[in-house]
């Protein structure tokens, strides 16, 4: 049977501690929790860690940081800019309401990430998980912070199940809520270091037992590592619209000009003087070899989500 999840349950200060020592012997040191960070460099990489690894954020977020060291720096640029820059993070309406967050907070708080946590959450483009984020990671607010890594640990090591359910819950919040310090430095603590558990050792797919540093109070284990009782549905790349959508952003980063319509589903050879500087990414883009009804899909749904602009040549990034 599985665990108990109710935290009267547990010995919490014992799992506290555990913790904050395993973290600070072990966590990476990323630049958005160095001494030096920035509430505006915390919440630049909360937004781009939704759903990408740390591998791929990190050489973006340094480079954005370089250009775009506060909040009004990237408020002074379009919009399309703030995209092109997103590169190949996916998702990239996230750069949008990054770009959108940051004119909000020039406009409406002095060009200052605001600390608490209505406000952040009054932002736009942010949710409750990234304004409880910044909130504890930028400021040291006491905060219940729940990721997918935090819903994981929380489901082993509490409730003694392989995954947490597909969607998260209010008895999820309540538990997360239960187990959380009182004391407002280590609930920061806490919520940076079972979200990095998350990450290196109770991974989804391989965790690593034999490191984790409060397997002996782990209610899964405890439990005879009972399997899933549901399988994770994977996310589809390769013949998707969000692969062709993707190619075609491809195209419109390298653009310096708006880019004619057609010239989307024209073929390489078909190419002239008129696509220099995107020759490469239009290349890319037919060898998907989508269907004209997909591709023109992706072209709308670039123009509907505010991705890509419509002029008289043609369609760039938004302005």
């Amino acid at each position: 049977m599985p665990g108990s999840a109710d935290a009267a349950d547990r010995d919490l200060p014992a799992l506290h501690s555990a913790l904050a020592g395993w973290f600070a012997s072990t966590a990476r040191p990323l630049p958005w929790r160095a001494a030096d960070r920035t509430p505006w460099g915390v919440l630049v990489s909360e937004v781009m860690l939704q759903q990408t690894p740390v591998v791929r954020v990190l050489p973006v977020w340094q480079e954005w940081l370089e250009r775009w060291p506060g909040p009004s720096d990237l408020a002074r640029e379009p919009a399309g800019e703030a995209v092109r820059a997103w590169g190949r993070l996916g998702y990239p309406r996230r750069a949008l309401r990054l770009h959108a967050a940051a004119v909000a907070i020039r406009d409406n708080h002095g060009g200052q990430v605001p600390g608490d946590y209505a406000a952040l959450l009054a932002l736009p483009g942010v949710g409750s998980y990234t304004a409880a984020a910044v909130a504890s990671f930028a400021f040291g607010r006491r905060e219940t912070v729940v990721d997918t890594n935090i819903r994981r640990v929380h489901a082993r090591l509490l409730s003694g199940t392989a995954l947490p359910s597909p969607a998260l819950t209010a008895a999820e919040m309540r538990l997360a809520a239960q187990v959380l310090p009182d004391d407002v430095s280590s609930s920061v603590r806490w919520n940076a270091s079972v979200m990095e558990l998350g990450a290196l050792v109770c991974t989804a797919r391989s965790p690593k037992c034999g490191q984790c540093p409060v397997r002996d109070s782990c209610a899964w284990l405890a439990a005879g590592e009972p399997p899933p009782t549901y399988t994770p549905k994977g996310q589809s790349w390769h013949g998707t619209d969000r692969q062709v959508r993707g190619a075609v952003m491809a195209v419109l980063r390298a653009a310096d000009e708006p880019v004619e319509p057609e010239l989307f589903g024209r073929a390489p050879a078909d190419l002239g003087f008129e696509a220099a500087g995107i020759g490469i990414p239009l290349a890319a883009l037919h060898r998907l070899n989508c269907a004209p009804e997909q591709l023109e899909r992706a072209l709308a749904g670039l123009l509907g989500d505010g991705l890509a602009e419509l002029h008289p040549g043609g369609l760039r990034l938004p302005s």
